[in-house]
């Protein structure tokens, strides 16, 4: 592997690693958010639990592909030596 694919390939995981964080920041402040606006309006009944969950499962499934899935994870690495082993 060449330097420049090197640096291509730490480049796309380091741009795959900021884009969770962006992704974390806003579900974290638009949560805030409706969880002000769901006090504010009325406490009988706690809504914002629902987009706080559904989005909570599109974060979780995108630090999955971030952090054990991608290229070069660990995990995927095992996958493919157990295939290799298979092979022989």
């Amino acid at each position: 592997m060449s330097e420049d694919e090197k640096y291509m390939e730490a480049k796309r995981r380091v741009d795959a690693k900021i884009g969770l964080c962006i992704h974390l920041v806003v579900y974290i402040g638009v949560n805030l958010l409706l969880l002000f606006i769901n006090l504010y309006t009325s406490t009988s009944y706690l809504w914002f639990k629902w987009p706080l969950f559904g989005w909570g499962f599109g974060i979780a499934f995108h630090a999955l592909a971030v952090y054990a899935f991608s290229e070069g994870s660990p995990v995927k690495r095992r996958m493919i030596e157990k295939e290799m082993q298979k092979g022989r």
